[in-house]
């Protein structure tokens, strides 16, 4: 088990922590810095939307206030940017969708403020241009007059030819926001084979991207694309997420699982929103947009680059460590990879994490600091959960009826004499067992130790 340093904020985040886990919550909310707390804590016994769903929207919803105007530097070459593919799984009327609405609400009024402009600058141009090159210049107008652009964050659904387009006018980054997750992947390969998939796969780690239009005499060129992706899915469809080359291309660990453990639907109340919530979110997320954004001589944005302080980095270092021994003693090749993906992401949640409080007051943003690096490890901990209970749930979906009926019989640490009796009671024969239990160590199961099982999710 990895272990934390002992510091009053360290112990100040734990007593949080535990008493959102008494509240059924597992999601560390003390990650975030005291303001955010207060306004994932007043939404949430407002409105019941479950604290997860809550969180890791507002998480999403910094990433994409950042966009490409930061990275996070772990080593000369190697820069990290805040994208985030996140789902919010849950059964109808688990209020997915509402949490996602309410962090989004500030990039949604920026984007139709945007829009209104647009139009009136679209008007103004396509008058310009029905005038003659002399007409122009008689009434003071410009001869060669540009076309304008909108700016914008959100888009939803598009084809990554027009994702691309509306990219290159918009450096900063876009976050494609699919209410229902499952319309995103469905339409992977609606016009060509697999080429969907790739360019997402590619925009996750923020390849230069090149999109050739028809009937154009030059090419979309993105030196270094910052598109973020969050909806909600349910869970009863996870396994169509999985369907085709997702599970073995590494695209399913690419995905930031938030699936909280809902037993009841929430009820409503009395309780109104404070009226400075909403307010006090919409500053955060317009102090981030408003953030100074420096452009070189091609245009391109000059990002500000964040190192780690040297504890910082340490301590990002023994956790790296502790968590590659996991990866020498996992024997699922499927659990490897999502570790490694989370590798990835650690470093990215310290660049959220660190901005998150330098927007809300508590730290400046000259590094990463020994704080910000702890407050990760425990995020990035959360999402490894969540991930392994994904994988738990997408294996039980291909269980037949036989296997599926043993393993919920099985107690919740066993030995092998007893999960072969528990078999043999069922139909299923020793061998047929053993093959069973050793294919899904890491999955379904865990080894202790030699003839001693436990189930990953009892």
């Amino acid at each position: 088990m990895y272990t934390y340093s002992i510091n009053p904020a360290s112990i100040i985040d734990e007593a949080i922590d535990l008493s959102t886990r008494l509240s059924g919550t597992a999601f560390p909310i003390s990650i975030f810095p005291a303001k955010i707390q207060r306004i994932i804590r007043e939404v949430h016994e407002c409105h019941n939307y479950p604290t997860d769903y809550i969180a890791a929207a507002i998480l999403t919803a910094i990433a994409v206030g950042i966009g490409n105007t930061h990275l996070a530097q772990i080593k000369q070459g190697w820069m990290e940017s805040p994208i985030l593919y996140m789902a919010l799984i849950g059964r109808p009327g688990a209020n997915k969708s509402h949490p996602l609405s309410f962090a989004m609400k500030p990039f949604l009024d920026y984007d139709y403020r945007q829009n209104q402009e647009f139009e009136k600058a679209l008007a103004k141009y396509d008058e310009l241009m029905s005038m003659s090159r002399k007409e122009r210049a008689e009434s003071g107008g410009e001869q060669f007059p540009q076309e304008p652009i909108r700016k914008r964050f959100l888009v939803s659904d598009v084809t990554p030819e027009g994702l691309s387009l509306i990219h290159a006018q918009n450096k900063r980054g876009l976050c494609l926001w699919a209410d229902e997750l499952s319309a995103w992947f469905k339409n992977f390969n609606r016009y060509n084979n697999g080429s969907e998939e790739q360019f997402w796969l590619s925009v996750f780690s923020a390849k230069t991207t090149m999109s050739d239009r028809k009937n154009a005499k030059s090419s979309i060129f993105i030196k270094r694309p910052h598109i973020s992706v969050i909806g909600t899915i349910q869970k009863k469809i996870l396994n169509e997420l999985a369907k085709g080359e997702r599970s073995s291309n590494g695209f399913i660990d690419r995905i930031l699982f938030v699936m909280p453990n809902l037993q009841q639907k929430a009820r409503w109340n009395d309780k109104e929103l404070p009226k400075d919530i909403e307010q006090e979110w919409n500053a955060i997320i317009d102090k981030l947009i408003q953030s100074e954004c420096h452009l070189n001589e091609h245009g391109e944005i000059e990002p500000h680059i964040l190192l780690f302080t040297e504890d910082a980095k340490k301590q990002l270092y023994e956790w790296q460590h502790h968590f590659s021994e996991l990866c020498d003693r996992e024997i699922n090749d499927t659990i490897v990879s999502i570790y490694c993906k989370l590798e990835i992401y650690i470093i990215r949640f310290c660049l959220i994490i660190q901005l998150a409080r330098w927007t809300c007051g508590e730290c400046d943003k000259t590094c990463i600091d020994l704080l910000t690096v702890e407050r990760a490890i425990r995020l990035t901990e959360y999402f490894k959960e969540s991930a392994l209970n994904v994988q738990n749930v997408l294996n039980e979906n291909t269980l037949n009826s036989q296997q599926q009926t043993i393993v919920n019989l099985l107690p919740p640490s066993f030995t092998t004499a007893q999960a072969i009796q528990i078999a043999e009671q069922n139909g299923m024969k020793e061998r047929t067992f053993q093959r069973f239990l050793n294919d899904n160590i890491g999955t379904l199961f865990r080894k202790e130790k030699h003839g001693e099982y436990s189930k990953i999710n009892p």
